[in-house]
């Protein structure tokens, strides 16, 4: 295979080791020909390993079964190891191939104008949010909409200390780790999100909502949500933004 026609990736892909479940990887480097992944797990030269590899928010998990070709000692970071899928696994390397077709194209993609991140602990329910807000950005008026998802409270805070910049935050009030009431609390106390418009969802009752309410929560939805109302809530939010207009959506209620 000319590996010439298949330019490299960078990215960082999440892998794991069918088999040793809890020795967990990432590549730096992707292609159609071969995958190149940072582990601390022991390899041999010819040996074959069945991965599964992801990539969040753009690539479901792809298992593939791929042969060691070349080993890397680690100094400053993990050791490394470079693996081929082998020329009688046809099917697995038209599944790498895909998987550098996507990545290809999410490269290729503009910036989102807007970040939105939703700190959901429920799978299920993060998919939902996620599907109403792309739903939003494709068809709602709104475009430039990038989304974002954490799994808790504390991941949301890591991750709204980084950069790129989020612009608004979606977050459940009942999480583990750290609640989304402790999560505000420290977007609040944080100089640089002191601002961040905020959208807390909840099934609790006024006592929370009036707690949510002093620690500046920009807007309040009760569970269950339905996609309208989270819709129309970040609609409404990004255009104040843009707008300066204060009255709030249907759906949702004010605070402060």
């Amino acid at each position: 295979m000319d590996r010439r026609a298949h330019p490299r990736f960078p990215l960082i892909l999440a892998v794991q080791h069918l088999g040793a479940e809890s020795v967990l990887g990432y590549t730096e480097n992707l292609s159609a020909a071969g995958i190149f992944i940072r582990t601390e797990r022991d390899f041999r030269i010819g040996e074959r390993v069945q991965l599964v590899v992801s990539f969040p928010q753009l690539l479901a998990p792809v298992e593939l079964e791929v042969e060691v070709t070349r080993l890397e000692e680690g100094a400053d970071a993990p050791a490394g190891v470079a693996v081929v899928v082998p020329p009688d696994r046809a099917g697995d390397l038209q599944k790498l191939g895909e998987i550098a077709r996507q990545i290809q194209e999410a490269a290729r993609a503009p910036e989102p104008d807007v970040r939105i991140l939703v700190a959901e602990d429920n799978k299920l329910v993060a998919s939902m949010y996620e599907a109403a807000l792309h739903k939003l950005a494709e068809s709602g008026g709104v475009e430039g909409i990038g989304i974002e998802v954490a799994r808790d409270g504390q991941e949301a805070f890591a991750r709204l200390l980084r950069t790129p910049r989020i612009d608004l935050l979606v977050t459940d009030v009942h999480m583990p780790v750290l609640t989304g009431v402790e999560l505000v609390e420290r977007i609040r106390a944080e100089p640089s999100l002191a601002e961040l418009p905020v959208v807390a969802i909840s099934s609790a009752g006024a006592a929370e909502q009036e707690a949510l309410a002093r620690l500046g929560v920009t807007l309040f939805l009760r569970k269950p949500v339905r996609y309208a109302d989270l819709a129309g809530t970040v609609r409404f939010l990004l255009n104040s933004q843009r707008n300066g207009r204060n009255d709030a959506p249907s759906g949702s209620t004010p605070q402060g």
